[in-house]
């Protein structure tokens, strides 16, 4: 083949050849990759000079233009492999690791003090046969007020405020209403922990709009406010520490009868004064009473045969105790100054 088309081709190859080799870096080589095989490329011109040929011509110079484009491609290849070998070998030679250096280290995380009250809590009762339940955020109103002896416009009713979603389904206010559910559903006798969160219309430096409860509820032929005491007096011990007592106040909660708010020596100053207690010595840290002949009615449970107790803490009321914490709204806050002091 003696057309110009033909040998101009030749003359690409050549200077095609002479660029790829003469690159110093794959930036270069790709550049000039593009300068000669791209779309807008000095081999994709001479292409167009196919359509000028002689008809018996065309399938002569169409091989040909193939036989270039493969050299080069694979010329290509070789050559960017070189570089990037080179480059590597470069900064092996000139990038020195120093090993003397300190590491640098990771961050552990670690649970929130919530969850770590929630766990030692669940662990306690664990040891004495309670096992954990839980239950919806959004409860019927009927478990969460009238099958606890709630009904509508109790006064009872006004002691919790109440974030309603429609008429007859509210944000649950308390954990009671997995003791219901547990009622009705599971086989007596029965010990139960339930926890989670709950939700008020209450906000200040000790109260949160949303905080976190767990409650504990035994259930047998022959329960008394002495197996409740002796039960909330082991809990004291093993959550805050020996040597600490406990004492029961008379009180009112719809679903128990009698009820007692439960108050435990100082685990601070053990009893003797100090700013936690308010120079007391004692502690509030929770409700509690034998249940209400009402509930077991209303969960269909035989009664006297089947009586039972109840008791609650807030979860973040116990942690503030435990840990000394000055503001509650510390506790959902997130900042990592303050989390980091329970890792």
């Amino acid at each position: 083949m003696s057309n110009p088309a033909s040998a101009q081709l030749d003359q690409l190859k050549t200077q095609a050849q002479q660029a790829f080799e003469k690159a110093q870096n794959l930036q270069d080589l790709y550049n000039a990759k593009v300068q000669y095989l791209g779309k807008t490329g000095a081999v994709t011109d001479v292409m167009k000079a196919m359509a000028t040929l002689p008809k018996e011509e065309k399938p002569q110079f169409g091989k040909k233009v193939n036989e270039v484009k493969e050299f080069l491609e694979k010329l290509y290849a070789e050559l960017e492999l070189n570089l990037k070998n080179q480059e590597i070998h470069s900064k092996m030679e000139n990038e020195r690791l120093d090993l003397t250096l300190p590491g640098s280290g990771s961050i552990l995380g670690s649970l929130h003090p919530v969850q770590k009250v929630t766990d030692e809590i669940v662990q306690i009762m664990a040891r004495l046969g309670y096992s954990l339940r839980t239950g919806p955020l959004i409860e019927k109103d009927y478990y969460n007020f009238e099958a606890l002896n709630i009904p509508q416009d109790h006064p009872a009713r006004d002691m919790q405020d109440t974030f309603f979603v429609d008429q007859t389904h509210v944000l649950r206010t308390h954990t009671s209403p997995i003791q219901i559910h547990s009622l009705e559903n599971e086989k007596l006798p029965l010990r139960i922990i339930g926890t989670g969160a709950v939700f008020r219309c209450d906000s200040d430096i000790s109260h949160l709009p949303h905080f976190h409860q767990i409650e504990a509820l035994c259930v047998d032929e022959k329960i008394s406010m002495a197996d409740l005491k002796g039960t909330i007096a082991f809990f004291v011990r093993e959550f805050f520490g020996p040597g600490l007592k406990t004492r029961f106040r008379p009180s009112f909660f719809p679903f128990t009868e009698p009820s007692a708010e439960v108050d435990c020596s100082c685990p601070v100053c053990k009893g003797s004064g100090c700013a936690l207690c308010k120079n007391s010595g004692w502690i509030e840290i929770g409700g509690s009473g034998l249940v209400n002949p009402r509930v077991f009615e209303n969960a269909k449970i035989e009664y006297p045969k089947w009586q039972g107790f109840a008791f609650g803490f807030g979860i973040e009321r116990m942690a503030i105790i435990k840990y000394g914490i000055e503001d509650i709204r510390l506790l959902p806050e997130n900042d990592l100054r303050f989390l980091r002091q329970f890792s």
